[in-house]
């Protein structure tokens, strides 16, 4: 496994991932980086860390890294279902357990969500309560806050067209 961090707006970034695809993107509580991209970071890597920065930068609204996420057959449809929630809008729980066909499912939809390891790239953050407020995200619900009121920003002066 490979790693790099790097400094996003709203906190440190840790990308894991293989030669060939990335496993894990997550927030660290860290102040500073350990682990830079090097010129040994395998090309998904740096792939990756230039895509999230482009994200970041309001540049990018969807990404193209290849991804590999380990979990229940659960996990990987409520995973699958929110990649579906288009850029700067939100679902709530209960949307996604019915989208999977599982309507009662809500809590163990939550609780899939709060195992999602691809931060981001496979949106948990667009996840709301029904009442719409925010709700659990394992990255800090001001990170959660950032990430909607960014994409907002980010997709009210985005052309139609280029939004997927």
């Amino acid at each position: 496994m490979h790693r790099a961090e790097f400094q996003s707006p709203i906190g440190v970034v840790e990308i894991i991932g293989t030669e060939q695809a990335i496993v894990s993107i997550l927030f660290s509580e860290k102040e500073e980086m350990d682990y830079p991209i090097s010129p040994d970071s395998p090309q998904v890597i740096v792939d990756c860390q230039r895509q999230l920065e482009e994200y970041f930068n309001g540049q990018r609204l969807e990404f193209t890294i290849p991804c590999q996420s380990t979990g229940t057959e659960f996990q990987q449809q409520v995973w699958s279902a929110l990649t579906e929630v288009p850029y700067a809008e939100t679902v709530s729980y209960g949307a996604i357990a019915k989208a999977i066909g599982s309507d009662k499912a809500v809590r163990a939809v939550g609780n899939a969500n709060s195992k999602n390891k691809l931060t981001i790239v496979v949106p948990c953050h667009r996840i709301i309560g029904s009442n719409g407020k925010l709700t659990g995200y394992a990255g800090t619900l001001t990170r959660k806050e950032w990430l909607l009121r960014h994409e907002k920003e980010v997709g009210k002066n985005t052309p139609p067209a280029n939004k997927t």
